[in-house]
Formats: C-alpha cells, sequence, structure tokens
C-alpha cells in the first residue's frame, strides 16, 4: 500500500537520512538468540511497504523543529507495533498474500506469526519504557490497546451486511487511524509542543489515518491487483462490510442489496464482478472517494497552527495527495 508515489518520493526524501538512522535501530532491536524470531522479523521487515506511520513521526518531528535522537527509536517502536499487528491481522484474515509475496503466516506457519507479533509488541515496550518519559509511554500503552479493541470489533462484525457507516468508522478510527495519531501525536511529545499543537498533531495523524483506510477499501473493488500485492475481493472474501458496500446497499435497489447481503454473509466472491458493477452503477465509488475527501481536509486543517516549512509542506502534500492512491 503507498500514496502516490512522487508525492511520497519527495516528502520520503526530506527525512531520508531519519529513515536510514531508524534502520540502524530496528535492526539492532530485532536480534534475538532465537533464530526464528529475527528471521520471521526480518522477513516482514524486508517486505517493504513506505512505512507511513514512523515516515509520518519523522516527518511532524521536523515541522517542529525536533532533531533529538529519541525520534529514531520511538519512529522504530511505531514501526514494530505496525508489524506485530500485520503479523496478527494475516492470521486472523487467513490471507496469503502482501505486498506482493506470502505472508509470513503462509511462510512460517500460524504459531510462528502470533509468536513473533508478541515478541515485536514487548520489544516495543521495551523501547518506549526507555524513552523515560510518561507521557510517551501513555500515548502508545492506549494506542496499542485501542487497536487491539478496534480489531476485536472487526472480528465481531464479520459477516454483519447490517454494520452502519458509523460502525464502520468505529473500527477504523481504532483498527488503523489510531497508530497514525500516536505517530503525529509523540511528534508534539517530544517537541514539548504546546497542548493545542499537540492536539493539532494528533487530530492529522487520525483524520490522515482515516482517510488512508477508506481508500484502502475503496481500492478493493477498484484497485490496480499488479500494484496492490495483494487480491482484489480479499475483504468480501473476509466477509468486511467496508464503506463502498455499506453505500452500495443504501443505494441499490433490493435485488442488488441481496446480492451484496448474501456475498457479506456467507463471504462468496463468485459474484464479485457483479459486485464492483452495482458499486460503481450506484455511485458507492465516488461517494466513498468524497468521504476520504472529507478526513483528508480536516488533516490538511489541523496543520493551520504549525509554522511554514518544508516539513509541514510535505505533511500537506500526503494529505492531498492520499485520495490519488491507486495501490
Amino acid at each position: 500500500m503507498s500514496v502516490n508515489s512522487s508525492t511520497t518520493a519527495a516528502a520520503l526524501a526530506l527525512i531520508a537520512g531519519d529513515m536510514e538512522a531508524m534502520d540502524a535501530v530496528i535492526g539492532r532491536r530485532l536480534s534475538s538468540e532465537v533464530p526464528l524470531v529475527s528471521q520471521v522479523s526480518q522477513y516482514i521487515i524486508a517486505a517493504g511497504g513506505k512505512r507511513l506511520r514512523p515516515a509520518l513521526l519523522l516527518l511532524m518531528c521536523g515541522a517542529l523543529g525536533y532533531r533529538g535522537d529519541q525520534r529514531f527509536n520511538l519512529a522504530a517502536v511505531v514501526e514494530f507495533i505496525h508489524t506485530a499487528t500485520l503479523l496478527h491481522d494475516d492470521v486472523v484474515d487467513e490471507s496469503t498474500l502482501r505486498r506482493g509475496r506470502a505472508t509470513a503466516n503462509a511462510a512460517f506457519g500460524n504459531p510462528a506469526s502470533v509468536l513473533v507479533g508478541d515478541f515485536l509488541y514487548s520489544r516495543a515496550f521495551q523501547m518506549m519504557v526507555e524513552a523515560g518519559d510518561m507521557r510517551i509511554m501513555q500515548t502508545l500503552a492506549e494506542a496499542t490497546n485501542v487497536i487491539a479493541e478496534g480489531e476485536v470489533l472487526q472480528l465481531m462484525n464479520m459477516h454483519d451486511a447490517g454494520l452502519s457507516e458509523e460502525g464502520y468508522l468505529r473500527v477504523i478510527r481504532s483498527k488503523t487511524a489510531k497508530l497514525f495519531e500516536a505517530s503525529a501525536r509523540l511528534a508534539g511529545l517530544l517537541a514539548g509542543v504546546p497542548e493545542n499543537i499537540e492536539h493539532a498533531c494528533a487530530e492529522y495523524g487520525q483524520a490522515l489515518g482515516t482517510a488512508f483506510q477508506v481508500v484502502d477499501d475503496l481500492l478493493d473493488y477498484d484497485g490496480d491487483v499488479a500494484e496492490m500485492g495483494k487480491n482484489l475481493g480479499d475483504d468480501l472474501r473476509e466477509g468486511k462490510a467496508t464503506l463502498p458496500l455499506i453505500i452500495a446497499m443504501q443505494r441499490g435497489t433490493p435485488a442488488q442489496q441481496t446480492t451484496i447481503r448474501t456475498a457479506i454473509e456467507t463471504g462468496a466472491t463468485e459474484q464479485l464482478a457483479e459486485i464492483v458493477a452495482i458499486v460503481r452503477q450506484t455511485g458507492a465509488l465516488q461517494a466513498t472517494r468524497d468521504a476520504a475527501a472529507v478526513e483528508a481536509g480536516r488533516a490538511v486543517r489541523a496543520l493551520s497552527l504549525i509554522e511554514h516549512n518544508p516539513y509541514r509542506e510535505a505533511l500537506l502534500e500526503l494529505a492531498s495527495q492520499l485520495l490519488q492512491r491507486r495501490s
């Protein structure tokens, strides 16, 4: 999953050195005397991706003028937490493909994926304690707990064709947006900014993360398989009632509603082509993109309290270009 490649490249160029420093921390802290732990950890870390969450932390630190080394440690913590959630997610979702290659659970088995995910969570907590700041620990501990709640909530919502838009947003704001929010807030805590600026950072992160997930769910019905590195229809196969389907059911004919409802309740993808057509015909694709645009606009407005500088401009670009994602 990535945002518009040229925009991302321009933003990441500002923090290329910071990302290398973070990678060095990751390399050191992945070490374990248990070979399988290192093997599985390295496998998923090396899988790629834009590392948007730690990049967000580092860009926000730049925007706020914080240059301390602790930003590399906390960026690695954020990436470890995210990686742990991926390991557990793929087991729960029975996924076999991520970023174009076999998931860790497909390569190493479910037990190894779950247990190495636990290792990454616990290593992240060791590292956040080293920061020696109770607010930082509080932010990350709360985020980790909310993410777990979001995962359970999503599990409860599986195959529920009656899920409302409000219920859908509650899941993604917990499951996905919370770590974006925490990443941006951490930069404010490191920089020691006033409370209103800290809140603005957190709001930017939450809005960006919400928009990111809404677009991600949209791409399950409008994406490029080769670029995405996952299979179209995966969400439907898992029985997830995401926003494109929720809107399509609100707007569709009774027959169209029945087609989508049955697919969600059974996880059957035989009628995927028909469902994609329904999502398009009802205008649900554009309505979903519009919903993401509202969140992206909220992210842009949150940056109004931060002084103009190249890092702030990069954060603005990330939010505005997020809607152009194709993978």
